[in-house]
């Protein structure tokens, strides 16, 4: 991936063509003559940003165009993989970033931050996906059933592809856990709609109200040749405890969906939240807003085994939401609550104490994972579900029953956003492949670029900008967004501390090293070539190369 860089990169360091060549590493002399043991050569190497991306997304790529201030190129090549930038930039939990180089070097680039700007300048100008052309139309139909992440893009995808698409959904409005399940603290639903509209104005079909009960009737009336069911896992599983009041205990997946219709349910002033994911610390974080004074989560394991990413449980902490670890419920009696004390055995599971401890609640709220309901799926030949409903599928997303394909939630998986996405992609190109009679492409992998690999001289100290967040003590008090986003120019900032691991991005170290002028410039967006009439395998274009966009390789004979 080629780009350009900004003037602070090398600010303050020594220019490329300053630098002294270094010896032969083979031989530990300098090489004066034509004859080597090892030549240079210019490779791509795979950016680790890249690999942890669940949607695929050429991360490197679209942010050297943001860096380059071409924004709108930038967008095009981000929702080649992913429709929705401005709803992932703010939900995903960024596994990218978590393996970003240059979090050993001083902070991981805000790649989720340049990906919600991005998104969020879409949306204000009014950019579109691109439609397939007409004349690669294949006539073919695809019912995608659900109309969450997963379910938006493989919708989306398949009609780039040329195909057909209508998503059918029970919920009044599209979006699945992205409207009924993440509160609009975290995302707005106006950003949610925005982006729904693009991918239905891209000529995806969608249909709401409308429950699919018999899916083989429901392919065959609708001359249906594929499907894709991508229904979530919406129904929350459930306990035993024991209560005299059973009203007062509530499921946390409906608790979620009435507040996100704009109802108001009475919580009273403690609400104890079971459980330990990241739908507990929401349901906890959104009873504070409806003006609970404590909001309790309770969870039989440890922080380290909770299933909530660290940055959730936080940002619950920092709202005042208290959470007691090692901890199950036994009783409920409101105002009482009656917990147990955890502890681990020598395999770290949790088990019982028989030490309790009474604690008071006025509404237990469960949050204990949910199940998928693919009851309709049933009675279909090859179609395995799980006992929690989840579905069977192989490794092209394939059910049992040809033609028919699942993704998301419904199959075992991590369950976040941006695993969805991914899973839509995915299951696009194998639906497309499977309707076209041909098989799945997949391309080669090159090697992942690591920290180690890498010569860090060219790029100077550049501290990661922070969105701006609201007080924890004004949180609380509305549904406004916690999390801002960065200025345009912060953005562009951000996009400009990428390394460019493991892929030239033209900084001219390699031309300015090379003491015998074997390194011959091609011009602007087409890299470097090595002259090997005169290249005596030194490698001092090898060792200053800062991204390892060079090996060494030993010289064929």
């Amino acid at each position: 991936m080629n780009g350009g860089h900004a003037s602070w990169k090398g600010e303050g360091l020594l220019r490329a063509r300053d630098i002294t060549p270094l010896p032969d590493l083979a031989h530990g002399h300098a090489v004066t003559g034509p004859v080597r043991s090892r030549r240079p050569v210019y490779v791509d190497l795979l950016p680790p940003c890249n690999a942890g991306c669940p949607t695929g997304e050429n991360v490197q790529a679209w942010l050297a165009l943001a860096e380059a201030g071409r924004t709108e190129e930038a967008w095009k090549a981000l929702v080649a993989d992913n429709p929705l930038p401005a709803v992932s930039g703010r939900v995903c939990y960024h596994p990218c970033e978590d393996v970003c180089n240059r979090a050993q070097l001083d902070a991981a680039v805000g790649i989720h931050a340049v990906e919600r700007c991005l998104g969020d300048v879409a949306i204000d100008r009014g950019w579109r996906l691109p439609q397939g052309p007409a004349e690669r139309r294949s006539h073919k139909r695809v019912l995608v059933v659900g109309s969450g992440p997963s379910g938006l893009a493989a919708a989306v995808h398949l009609t780039l592809r040329g195909h057909d698409v209508e998503i059918r959904d029970a919920a009044p409005s599209p979006g699945g856990m992205l409207r009924d399940g993440i509160p609009t603290y975290r995302l707005p639903r106006d950003v949610l709609d925005a982006e729904i509209e693009r991918i239905a104005a891209a000529g995806v079909r969608i249909t709401n109200g409308h429950r699919i009960e018999d899916l083989e009737s429901e392919k065959t009336e609708g001359g249906f040749d594929a499907v894709f069911v991508a229904v979530g896992a919406q129904l929350s599983k459930h306990v035993d405890i024991p209560a005299r009041d059973a009203g007062r205990i509530l499921d946390a997946i409906a608790f979620l969906r009435s507040v996100a219709a704009g109802e108001r349910p009475a919580i009273g002033r403690r609400v104890a939240v079971y459980g330990g994911g990241n739908t507990a610390m929401d349901t906890a974080r959104t009873a504070r807003r409806l003006g609970a004074e404590e909001a309790l989560i309770i969870y039989r394991r440890t922080r380290a085994q909770m299933p909530a990413h660290e940055e959730e449980a936080d940002s619950a902490e920092r709202e005042g939401v208290r959470i007691n670890w090692l901890r199950t419920i036994s009783a409920f009696d409101a105002p009482d609550l009656v917990v147990e004390t955890m502890e681990l055995d020598d395999h770290g599971l949790p088990r019982p104490t028989g030490h309790t401890e009474a604690l008071a609640a006025d509404t237990v709220i469960l949050a204990l994972g949910q199940d998928s309901d693919t009851s309709f799926l049933k009675g279909i030949p090859g179609v395995e579900l799980s006992a929690d409903g989840s579905i069977a599928v192989s490794s092209t997303m394939m059910t049992g029953h040809p033609g028919v394909f699942a993704g998301g939630d419904s199959v075992p998986a991590e369950r976040t956003v941006t695993v969805a996405l991914g899973h839509g992609k995915k299951a696009a190109r194998a639906v497309d492949a499977w309707l076209r009679g041909a098989p799945v492409a997949t391309a080669p992998k090159h090697p992942t670029a690591t920290f180690e690999t890498l010569h860090l001289w060219y790029f100077g100290d550049a501290l990661r900008r922070r969105q701006p967040e609201l007080a924890a003590t004004e949180r609380v008090h509305g549904f406004n967004e916690v999390v801002g986003s960065l200025s345009a120019t912060e953005a562009r900032f951000e996009a400009a501390r990428c390394l460019s691991c493991g892929n030239c991005f033209e900084c001219d170290g390699c031309l300015g090293a090379c003491p015998e002028g074997a390194v011959i410039k091609l011009g602007q967006g087409k890299r470097y070539r090595f002259d090997d009439d005169v290249c005596t395998g030194c490698a001092a274009c090898f060792e200053q190369c800062p991204v390892h966009a060079i090996d060494m390789v030993p010289e064929s004979r």
